[in-house]
């Protein structure tokens, strides 16, 4: 059985949930967090790296300022991934809100895995934050369903060595991977690596049809044969 390496953010979910609901929910809520957490080993350890990455030593609240302009930029920094993701682990936590997930990727990751396909995720939220994404879903909790979950610390979205990488912590042949990713230059970097690939080009997101760049191209999960 083949294995399916899926992106989240228009691909398994919609782009407006991400952008509307939890983004939002981390800027509004990021200065009050590092208030009451900037003492705890793990947010300081991240306030510190942005810090670094800001340039040097800087008051916490600069840092929130910068964070909350990175987060209006949607930047794929490591450091605001991670504080985000401690964050919505307390939005999860109060019910402040569900993950979105397509009835059709729902259906179709219950079914491949029912099938024996090993399901990873690649996404530039970090890893736990993708896990409290699959752990409190509109679907109910579809965490078990996964085998492992990839961020950025193994690299950028859209350079074929972060596939390397995945394909070397996975331990099978590129071409036994199948990635699902809306993002046509991550499905580039990952073919170049060798693995198999498939645009997820779904209208609610992407009104018009795109040009798939020679990637295999589906609307819907249900469209998707992951042994083609």
């Amino acid at each position: 059985m083949s294995v399916i390496l899926t992106d989240i953010e228009g691909t398994t979910s919609s782009i407006g949930f991400v952008k509307d609901v939890l983004f939002p929910y981390a800027r509004r809520t990021l200065p009050a967090f590092v208030q009451k957490h900037r003492d705890d080993p793990e947010v300081r350890h991240w306030l510190d790296r942005a810090a670094l990455e800001i340039g040097g030593a800087t008051s916490d609240s600069a840092v929130v300022a910068i964070l909350q302009q990175w987060i209006d930029e949607d930047r794929k920094d490591t450091a605001l991934k991670a504080l985000q993701g401690l964050i919505w682990q307390q939005g999860y936590a109060g019910d402040d809100f569900r993950a979105h997930i397509y009835a059709d990727a729902a259906e179709a990751l219950t079914r491949w895995d029912a099938q024996g396909h090993e399901l990873y995720v690649y996404s530039s939220g970090s890893a736990p934050a993708q896990k409290l994404f699959f752990g409190h879903t509109e679907a109910g909790n579809l965490l078990h369903l996964f085998s492992g979950f990839f961020d950025t610390e193994i690299g950028p979205k859209r350079q074929a060595d972060s596939y390397r990488g995945i394909v070397e912590r996975i331990g099978t042949a590129p071409a036994d991977i199948l990635f699902l990713s809306d993002v046509i230059e991550e499905l580039d970097a990952a073919r170049e690596a060798g693995l198999r690939t498939c645009l997820v080009d779904r209208r609610e997101d992407y009104p018009q049809p795109r040009d798939a760049n020679g990637h295999h191209r589906v609307e819907r999960f249900d469209q998707l044969d992951p042994n083609a």
